[in-house]
């Protein structure tokens, strides 16, 4: 005796079922994508935005030399500008030369006085020193010359090579973990974990040489940059993958947040860390769009002078969050087999 076809009909019909979505989703089903969006759009407006409508210098390092200048200039311009008194005007001149100043101030010898920027800084910094000197200059009566001994290179003359190569670097680490989390069922995890470390070399190397040699943007030694913009691409690539992989689906979101939305808007790159708010300032070099720009410049224009603590901060970033990523299935494992049955 043979089956009837119909009887199998509402069994396959079941099957399928569990693949088909709700006649009716949830609010939550629709309420997540929208409210991501929102809250994604306003972080950005208002970090680009926001930080760029008023930028107020605090505690710019100026290199001032002579006996009375110093606490004259102080005096004047307050806690805007962080006065470092040196001997003379060869000291106030290489403290900019070594990035440990944003700018020099000393008498021509002339009856006036001379400032000495580094136009690296970036357009910020310089154009808020020039105006803070040139106005207690003039209250002072005194004539003032401006030298930029620290030049931008001519291919970067507005100053945002940094920038660029900051957000564009861990935009190519993001993109690589987002990729990488719908890789899970088809590569182990040790894979997954070369794939992010591999790829992450290769997006510095491509960054570098398109900056430095190919653009002439960046000035900077080749294998030192190269591998600076790697750690960033690692930093970024398994931040993400550690937010995706503990986060679930909310990973990505607050991965874009907190590394292309808020790092690259308190980077310093656009509006220079001197002229932050103070919690944007404390934040800056402990993000990885912050300290990267902080090493591509010491290392394009300052020999790597103060290079060494971005690149440690990058450093720590990719290390932490693969160790993290390593330890989840065996975290998982450990409740697993701590739960009572």
């Amino acid at each position: 005796m043979t089956s009837s076809p119909v009887s199998a009909t509402p069994v396959a019909a079941s099957a399928a079922a569990p693949d088909q979505p709700a006649a009716t989703p949830p609010v939550r089903t629709w309420l997540q994508p929208v409210v991501i969006a929102l809250v994604v759009v306003a972080a950005f407006l208002s970090c680009y935005l926001g930080l760029q409508r008023d930028p107020q210098p605090r505690g710019i390092p100026v290199a001032v030399a002579g006996a009375d200048l110093p606490g004259q200039v102080g005096q004047a311009l307050g806690d805007r500008v962080d006065i470092r008194p040196v001997a003379d005007a060869a000291a106030a001149r290489e403290a900019v030369l070594r990035h440990d100043a944003v700018a020099a101030l000393s008498a021509d010898g002339q009856g006036g006085l001379e400032l000495r920027i580094a136009g690296a800084e970036g357009a910020s910094n310089t154009s808020a020193v020039k105006a803070l000197v040139g106005a207690y200059a003039g209250g002072a009566g005194l004539h003032l010359t401006t030298e930029d001994v620290v030049p931008l290179a001519p291919a970067d003359a507005r100053g945002l090579a940094g920038f660029y190569l900051a957000f564009g670097v861990s935009l190519a680490g993001f993109v690589l973990a987002s990729n990488a989390l719908g890789l899970a069922g088809a590569l182990l995890l040790r894979h997954r974990l070369w794939l992010l470390a591999g790829t992450s070399l290769a997006i510095g190397t491509v960054a570098a040489i398109i900056a430095g040699p190919v653009l002439g943007a960046v000035p900077g030694a080749l294998v030192p940059l190269a591998l600076t913009l790697a750690l960033l691409a690692a930093a970024a690539g398994f931040t993400t993958k550690l937010l995706g992989t503990y986060l679930g689906p909310i990973g990505l979101p607050v991965a874009t947040l907190v590394l292309l939305t808020l790092g690259n808007a308190v980077s310093g790159a656009v509006v220079g860390a001197d002229l932050l708010p103070t919690a944007a300032r404390a934040l800056s070099p402990l993000l990885p769009p912050g300290a990267a720009v902080r090493a591509i410049s010491d290392l394009s224009y300052f020999h790597g002078a103060h290079a060494m603590g971005p690149v440690l901060t990058l450093a720590l970033w990719a290390a932490g969050a693969a160790l993290l990523i390593w330890l989840r299935p065996r975290l998982t494992r450990h409740r697993t087999t701590t739960v009572p049955a």
